[in-house]
């Protein structure tokens, strides 16, 4: 929406990680070529740890982008996986979609293909993200698996991407001999003041912009503040922040801008958030930028409706449609969290409905403002790949079995979003959610 209006070619802040946006300041470049270099030594277990959005997966797709040819790379990104499913997952990754049964046999296959790129010289690295979601036992089954080698090499490497908590699970002495195969392990700390003013020169330029800065100073300061120095959240907060700014018709981005950024993503300061109660986005947003938010939901109901009709009601005013509720994007995330947490215990021959799939949060936040009273409840948002590419599921109701699902989707009216269909937990988890 504002792109022309700041003379950007394409979104500078967006949350998904694109390494052509790469920033390797605050360390990011050093630990980079450190992961490179234990790569190329191809023995241990590295462990990479950082808070939520701290980008470690954006550090792990820019390690893959420069691999040598020589290796290949496997992802493991689902932590509920059992030891018999990563196997599975392991060798599909290797081309071998046949898994045979049983964990001994998988085994022999995995190292039956290790060895084979090992004669060619090629080797295997394999890298698991949110490693701190994984079971204790389920963490010894993937050391167990570096003790494939020959008589001069090991045949597989393992990189752990993690929260903090990962390393709390390591301290366990049940899983020592885990944490003695670590040779390298590195902390993904929070950007400072000076390395946010660098990491949004950055992205910006990267996006197209050529004006002078932005982000003044003082803005920067706020922004580092609220973000706590984590770039998921430094995008969230400059993305609305120019958002908002568009919505006012200025290129100058104000304190206010900001405050109204970190509003509409819940975003609170550590201050706020530790002595004040949650207020009303009306009690601190003043008049004039609530009106400048007004006039940006106002752009963006324009970008999907045709233009307005006059201003003289027509008769048939009462049997139009009605408009879109707004729902914030931070709704949308924090929905894709609980859908995450919900499959993990949830029954595998759970059924669900997939109503429609945006590509964008804020395109899956305009969808969720379309659904009316007949929408089967509970509403989940799931998080992962649709035919290959990340995108944002809608899923409606949970059902036992398959008849009742379908029994429920043959009574929805038809829409706008595309045909609903069925999805079940237990291909969620080894299908979709672990690629996204």
């Amino acid at each position: 929406m504002y792109f022309d209006y700041f003379g950007l070619k394409e979104a500078p802040f967006r949350i998904t990680p694109n390494t052509e946006y790469w920033y390797a300041g605050g360390q990011r470049g050093e630990m980079l070529a450190a992961l490179q270099y234990a790569i190329g030594q191809g023995e241990g277990i590295i462990k990479v740890v950082g808070e939520v959005g701290s980008g470690k997966t954006m550090l792990c797709r820019k390690l893959v982008a420069q691999l040598p040819d020589t290796i290949d790379s496997v992802y493991l990104g689902n932590p509920t996986l059992s030891p018999d499913d990563m196997l599975a997952a392991i060798l599909s990754d290797l081309g071998i979609d046949a898994a045979a049964e049983g964990r001994q046999a998988r085994l022999a296959q995995l190292n039956a293909a290790l060895l084979t790129r090992h004669e060619a010289g090629r080797r295997v690295v394999v890298f698991v993200e949110e490693a701190q979601g994984i079971a204790l036992d389920n963490l010894e089954f993937l050391r167990l698996l570096t003790n494939l080698e020959t008589a001069t090499d090991k045949l597989l490497q393992i990189i752990l991407f993690g929260q903090p908590e990962l390393d709390a699970q390591l301290a366990d002495p049940r899983i020592r001999q885990l944490k003695d195969r670590i040779t390298l392990s590195l902390n993904l700390s929070p950007l400072t003041e000076p390395e946010v003013a660098e990491y949004l020169r950055a992205r910006l330029a990267v996006a197209g912009y050529r004006g002078p800065d932005l982000f003044s100073a003082a803005l920067i300061a706020q922004l580092t503040h609220l973000s706590g120095g984590l770039s998921r959240r430094i995008n969230v907060l400059a993305d609305k922040t120019l958002l908002a700014a568009y919505a006012g018709q200025t290129h100058t981005l104000t304190a206010a801008h900001l405050d109204a950024a970190a509003g509409d993503a819940e975003i609170r300061s550590p201050a706020q958030t530790a002595h004040t109660p949650r207020l009303p986005r009306w009690a601190w947003l003043s008049a004039g930028l609530a009106a400048g938010l007004g006039l940006l939901v106002f752009v963006a109901w324009q970008t999907r409706a045709p233009a307005a009709s006059p201003p003289a009601v027509p008769p048939q005013a009462a049997s139009m449609p009605r408009p879109t509720v707004p729902v914030p994007v931070s709704r949308v995330t924090e929905l894709a969290r609980q859908t995450q947490r919900w499959l993990v215990t949830a029954a595998p021959d759970t059924h669900v409905i997939q109503i429609a799939s945006a590509k964008e949060a804020a395109q899956a936040a305009v969808l969720l403002g379309d659904l009316n009273a007949v929408t089967p409840q509970p509403v989940r948002v799931l998080h992962g790949l649709s035919q290959g590419a990340p995108a944002w599921m809608i899923l409606a109701g949970e059902f036992p079995n398959r008849d009742a699902a379908m029994a429920v989707m043959r009574s929805l009216p038809a829409t706008s979003t595309g045909v609903p269909f069925l999805r079940t937990v237990g291909k969620m988890r080894s299908v979709v959610l672990p690629t996204g």
